[in-house]
């Protein structure tokens, strides 16, 4: 059936002021399924910083399912044939269920990798396999598979799902339109503004190279780098905070000790919120390493930074780098810091003190293309945003060469050992 536009209840959200709703959407938030979201929060340990952000996925949900319905409004208001009223509530379905999946903490877990599966992966098993199908087939009129291969593709695209796949991952996805506002309004810090109407309002569809692509207006080139900034500023002043960095690795190894020792199975933690994961780490059949981690990030006995590495150290930044996408060489390798620190000082170092810190090597991407109504004299009507403004992926990543620290944190005690003893205990890494 036709889920329609006739809205029935409103809700009063702290970045957009209300929100309408349909009956069908109110249908799919009221799930068991979809309420987990309330209860995990959008920034993990952010909190412990800035105590303001305990904003949740939920409340995100719903306003990437209100920046999708103004940004699909956009395009049909300026013919967008292709989008046709099934491929339109099948995206604003997946705008609203895109987090389902989300783990517990942010994306702290997810980095662990197998047998841990990307969120996007448990999104598309819950949306077939739950209670959510019931509600999109018989409320919204969509197919579940549909929606989760938006979310997380594994089948070719039809033509409408590719375009407005673009809406939802990508250069100018709204979920990025709504976390890093909305990120920095609870943060209450001055970086994120995007100036999101306008960009809203210069989408369209063009065909580029033989393709349908969405596209902006001139009028969009400015928002659109005022979104970029935002990601930008977002990462190095918040996201990439050095306590937060430090809660996240303790997360990690954590929960990694506990799927080790079998206590814990990767299957169950899409079934946590915040507060029960928590709960499930610190029971007494738990590693020792698990429990005390767990307590320590329950009464923000955070560990500290003890080294900082940045790229301008390259041999060094490397190898350390190299590890994020292997964390069993990861925790061998804090544990073997561990074991070395402990005979530097002569005293017992547990396994656990001494952890690293790596965050995920960030993806900058503008490929996006500009449709003037009447282009400058030397430009062309359709033209890559890149050569509109004479910036390119590689100048933004440049930004993170610099700024991404990789670090060394330790429990308090050890800090200043760490400090002093480090070439001997980095170094021989290079050899």
């Amino acid at each position: 059936m036709d889920c329609g536009e006739r809205f029935v209840t409103v809700v009063r959200d702290s970045l957009y002021d209300r929100i309408p709703l349909t009956a069908a959407e109110v249908r799919l938030i009221s799930t068991p399924t979809f309420q987990r979201l309330d209860r995990i929060q959008q920034l993990g340990f952010v909190s412990k910083v800035w105590p303001g952000a305990k904003h949740t996925r939920y409340e995100h949900s719903l306003g990437v399912l209100h920046l999708m319905r103004q940004a699909l409004a956009t395009l049909r208001r300026y013919g967008a044939s292709l989008v046709d009223e099934e491929a339109r509530r099948t995206a604003l379905a997946a705008a609203l269920l895109h987090d389902v999946g989300h783990y517990p903490f942010s994306h702290a877990i997810e980095e662990l990798g197998p047998p841990v599966l990307p969120h996007e992966e448990v999104g598309r098993r819950l949306i077939e396999g739950s209670e959510l199908a019931d509600v999109l087939e018989r409320d919204w009129g969509v197919d579940p598979a549909r929606v989760a291969n938006l979310i997380a593709p594994r089948e070719l695209l039809v033509p409408a799902d590719r375009l407005v796949r673009g809406l939802l991952s990508g250069a100018l996805d709204v979920d990025k339109l709504d976390y890093l506002p909305r990120d920095a309004r609870h943060c209450n810090v001055p970086y994120g503004g995007v100036d999101t109407p306008r960009l809203l309002d210069a989408l369209r569809v063009a065909e580029v190279h033989g393709v349908a692509r969405i596209v902006v207006t001139g009028k969009g080139v400015s928002p659109l780098h005022s979104l970029i900034n935002a990601r930008q500023e977002m990462f190095d002043n918040v996201y990439w905070h050095h306590a937060n960095r430090a809660a996240m690795a303790m997360l990690q190894r954590a929960v990694q000790d506990a799927l080790l020792a079998g206590a814990l199975t990767a299957e169950e933690l899409p079934r946590h919120d915040d507060a029960s994961l928590l709960a499930r780490l610190s029971e007494p059949g738990m590693p020792e390493s698990t429990r005390q981690l767990v307590w320590r990030l329950r009464d923000r006995v955070l560990h500290k930074r003890a080294l900082e590495v940045s790229a301008r150290a390259p041999d060094l930044y490397r190898y350390l780098s190299s590890l994020y996408g292997r964390p069993a060489a990861r925790r061998e390798l804090e544990v073997q810091l561990a074991e070395r620190l402990a005979e530097l000082i002569g005293e017992p170092v547990a396994d656990w003190e001494v952890l690293l810190a790596i965050p995920k090597p960030e993806k900058w991407s503008t490929d996006v293309w500009v449709l003037f109504e009447r282009p400058p004299l030397g430009f062309q009507q359709l033209m890559p945003w890149q050569d509109v403004v004479g910036l390119s992926d590689v100048d933004f990543a440049r930004f993170e060469e610099h700024r991404r620290l990789i670090r060394i944190v330790t429990t308090a005690r050890l800090r200043a050992a760490v400090a002093e003893h480090w070439p001997r205990l980095l170094l021989p890494l290079l050899r």
